[in-house]
């Protein structure tokens, strides 16, 4: 998937993996299946026709590779055949049990959405963006805080021990919120991959900074005794989704407990620290769990654009904001604390 914390982060991820997982009817529906078959025949929905659906007797598509049809502005997104046909063939159908009363279903996996400029789920993808800048601009705050604004040391770097970790943070949440947007944009195996992967690199190093943090681990051996082995079981699991076996079950497994284990660490801390923004954590903890309902939920799109991911990925934005609020206070309390401290 996170994004905003990485409880907000985690959360959708492991319930975004429990969905997938879920059996749907749509794409096993007969007039679903009888439809795209003959799309892939005939090139054609109704009255809709596809270029790309169009083969000469060898099998290649007629005058050169489909996408070299389109504009340069939408060779991006790169429809083939059969999934122009899922596409349209879903539409159809689901125009047709909308005349009918029926409910919107789900195909292979995913609630029928429209399309815009060949982008999947639009809404989505805005938000995912939304969320990436956020992220930016907390990191931005955070750096000048550090930097040009709070007492350095004689030697220009800052008392703040975890200055670092926070900008590896930074760069890890990016990553994953620019892929969650590539994802949403256009669901293949390779963008499937990519933004699983960052997410678990997400949660992974947050596991790490929680255990650092939470644990005032300050010197660089302990850290170092912290992070190895975390390090070597999150690479290790990436490599295996990515280049052996691809199993949602067990990543789900995987994120829920390391989620769970920094849930616990920052609660139990906010809980029994004196740390003057601690009010903050907490509604990032309770407000990305009460967010997290709203996958649960799980509703259509409403209008084919607006459903229950789409409404949680808007949640994050203003979590994100008081996320990396909490990270600044952090900064600056440390400081005043280490600079007393010298004095």
């Amino acid at each position: 998937m996170g994004q905003c914390s990485f409880v907000v982060f985690f959360t959708a991820t492991i319930i975004s993996l429990a969905t997938v997982l879920a059996a749907t009817s749509g794409d096993s529906d007969p007039n679903y299946i009888a439809c795209v078959d003959e799309c892939e025949k005939t090139g054609c929905v109704a009255a809709k026709c596809f270029q790309h659906c169009k083969f000469s007797s060898d099998g290649k598509s007629i005058d050169g590779p489909w996408y070299l049809q389109e504009p340069l502005y939408l060779q991006w997104k790169q429809w083939d055949c059969r999934s122009d046909c899922r596409y349209h063939c879903m539409l159809v159908r689901e125009e047709e049990r909308e005349k009918l009363g029926e409910k919107p279903n789900k195909y292979h996996g995913k609630w029928p959405f429209r399309r815009v400029f060949g982008i999947q789920e639009p809404v989505s993808v805005a938000l995912s963006g939304l969320n990436l800048a956020m992220q930016f601009q907390g990191w931005v705050s955070f750096f000048i805080l550090v930097n040009y604004k709070l007492p350095l040391k004689p030697d220009r770097k800052t008392y703040y021990e975890y200055t670092g970790l926070w900008h590896v943070y930074a760069i890890l949440s990016m990553n994953a919120w620019f892929w969650s947007s590539v994802f949403h944009s256009r669901d293949v195996d390779i963008t499937e991959k990519l933004d699983y992967s960052s997410a678990i690199a997400l949660l992974g190093f947050s596991l790490i900074l929680a255990i650092i943090r939470v644990f005032s681990v300050r010197t660089e051996a302990a850290r170092v005794m912290v992070a190895a082995p975390l390090l070597a079981f999150v690479t290790t699991h990436i490599l295996y989704l990515n280049f052996y076996q691809f199993d949602y079950g067990l990543n789900m497994k995987v994120c829920v407990t390391m989620g769970l284990l920094q849930i616990l660490l920052w609660a139990i801390w906010a809980g029994v620290t004196h740390h003057p923004s601690r009010w903050k954590l907490w509604v990032v903890v309770i407000g990305g769990g009460l967010a997290s309902l709203l996958e649960i939920y799980d509703f259509p799109p409403y209008k084919g654009f607006v459903d229950a991911h789409a409404l949680w990925h808007a949640t994050t934005v203003p979590l994100s904001f008081l996320w990396w609020s909490f990270i600044r206070d952090d900064s600056e309390f440390r400081t005043s604390a280490l600079i007393r401290k010298i004095k």
